[in-house]
């Protein structure tokens, strides 16, 4: 109980840093604003596409019915997971590298608290904001339910959807607590770790029809390659089991790293 308490007081410090300067403010809004836009455009390209093939059925005869899930919400994970890219550097630039600049990470270190409920805490401070940054988008989403004529997406591929979007997020995240850790310039932290996630990212451009296996494995630890099935609606354990991994190897080097830094002092 100790180490939850431990853990939950780092969140809430995080939390204070996070609200009190305009980084979460600013995230919350870009993120929210891009979630808008992207399923706005999204919808009304969906109803364009709906009312042609309600017009081409009257016409030609035969039911043509199109899938709002495949036309608008996988677009909007897949756009977001995007948005993603760039919020995340945002969100753990300053976790390690301001308390090093400002000389509080050695009273971290003096404190009763151990460097993996540190970097635990570190880790879920910034994973609970862009939690709430998922959530407040799909209040686009919670919206078709209060227009009744209003088209009803299927509920799984949404909390899949959201469920892989998030977890893609928190890998970032979990890299970018590590990278927060080897440099005490913030800027420093944000430039490396978009580049850090940019290279996971692109990872999954090596899958191709004629790859082979040594490229099949490459494309397999890019980020984006196991968004795919959850964006579907498709839980597949070893997409889960890959993001898991990741977010646990993100926080193991940032507590290796912490630790090392320790001993060097």
């Amino acid at each position: 109980m100790t180490a939850l308490r431990n853990v939950a007081a780092i969140v809430q410090k995080e939390w204070h840093h996070y609200f009190g300067s305009p980084i979460a403010w600013v995230g919350l809004f870009v993120w929210t604003l891009l979630f808008g836009i992207f399923f706005y455009f999204g919808f009304t390209f969906f109803l364009e596409m709906s009312m042609r093939a309600s017009q081409q059925a009257m016409q030609y005869g035969g039911p043509t019915r199109l899938s709002i899930n495949e036309m608008l919400i996988r677009p909007v994970i897949q756009n977001m997971a995007v948005v993603a890219l760039f919020i995340a550097p945002m969100l753990t630039m300053r976790l390690f590298a301001e308390e090093k600049r400002q000389g509080t990470l050695e009273l971290l270190a003096t404190s009763p608290l151990s460097d993996l409920q540190v970097v635990v805490g570190k880790f879920l401070s910034a994973s609970g904001l862009y939690l709430l940054m998922i959530l407040a988008g799909l209040v686009n989403v919670a919206l078709m339910w209060t227009y009744p004529s209003a088209p009803r997406p299927e509920w799984a591929p949404i909390l899949t959807g959201a469920l892989g979007l998030f977890l893609l997020g928190a890998s970032f995240l979990a890299m970018g607590t590590f990278v927060s850790t080897l440099t005490r310039n913030q800027i420093v932290a944000g430039i490396l770790s978009f580049c850090l996630f940019l290279g996971m990212w692109t990872l999954g451009w090596a899958d191709s029809p004629t790859a082979g296996p040594v490229m099949k494995a490459v494309s397999y630890l890019g980020v984006t390659s196991h968004l795919e099935d959850l964006a579907k609606g498709v839980v597949d354990l070893k997409d889960i089991v890959f993001y898991l991994s990741v977010i646990v190897f993100g926080l193991f080097l940032a507590h290796q790293s912490i630790e090392s830094q320790r001993w060097r002092a």
